[in-house]
């Protein structure tokens, strides 16, 4: 039996990482499982897995900055209780100035890939009947803690990240009056083959499997923004606030996120 109130679920970079972790906790017996990712090798594996758990899977090859690829395949989804935005990329400066081209990158997967996945998930939501909770479906983007601070040494990452928390935050208020509800999730660190490429400390540092049960306890509870854990959420409250000059001295001596390879 699911552990989860959602019997139909599309998600996005399910490949690895976060994305695969997500798909795997919601796996179970009953549910109907929608993922996509770019690495058809990856994405194959972990299909597998939430097949071996008993949910059935539906798996494509899918890059989400091609925006009518992605309305397409959730279009030919059908009913969905709960879509995550889940695909992503990261990037920092190494210590430079942030090449041009990864910018831009970040910029079209972790913004213009979100929008491209949520905005026809909400229009196909707000048309479907309305589940036992009075909700017609969900649409989680996945941000992270790294949006409440404008870290010099991955601008275009944590400006990526803000934007997608504010967008779903604000647009809540308006899509949640058609019955659909949208969940900003900020996680912390978590150990992936993303940050294992880091050169500096990353506290909190959790398995994937348990981000993934924070994030949809988070969601399930109803809760508009899930940041975890809240020892660093608080503390990026905090630097957030500061001035930028002195955020920005406070982090001239902490190594640079590497520059995307």
């Amino acid at each position: 039996m699911a552990a989860w109130p959602w019997t139909d679920v599309a998600i996005t970079g399910a490949s690895s990482g976060l994305g695969r972790a997500l798909a795997e906790t919601c796996a179970a017996p009953g549910v109907t499982l929608h993922l996509s990712g770019r690495d058809a090798a990856r994405l194959a594996a972990a299909a597998d897995t939430c097949r071996a758990r008993g949910a059935t899977v539906r798996d494509a090859v899918l890059d989400v900055t091609d925006a009518a690829a992605t309305e397409a395949w959730l279009r030919a989804c059908g009913r969905l209780d709960l879509v995550i935005a889940n695909a992503g990329i990261s990037g920092g400066t190494g210590g430079v100035t942030e090449p041009a081209a990864q910018a831009q990158r970040i910029f079209a997967t972790n913004v213009t890939g979100v929008l491209n996945t949520a905005l026809p998930a909400i229009e196909a939501m707000a048309a479907q009947p309305a589940g036992a909770d009075g909700v017609r479906g969900r649409v989680a983007v996945i941000a992270s803690i790294a949006a409440f601070v404008a870290a010099p040494g991955a601008p275009a990452y944590c400006a990526s990240k803000s934007a997608v928390q504010r967008w779903a935050e604000a647009l809540d208020g308006a899509e949640r009056l058609r019955g659909v509800r949208l969940h900003a999730v900020c996680p912390g660190y978590i150990r992936t083959p993303m940050t294992a490429k880091n050169d500096f400390p990353m506290p909190f540092l959790m398995d994937a499997e348990e981000a993934a049960r924070r994030t949809l306890r988070g969601i399930a509870r109803g809760r508009l923004r899930v940041a975890y854990p809240l020892p660093l959420y608080l503390a990026a409250r905090l630097v957030g606030a500061l001035p930028p000059g002195l955020r920005n001295a406070l982090f001239s001596g902490v190594p640079a996120k590497r520059v995307a390879e």
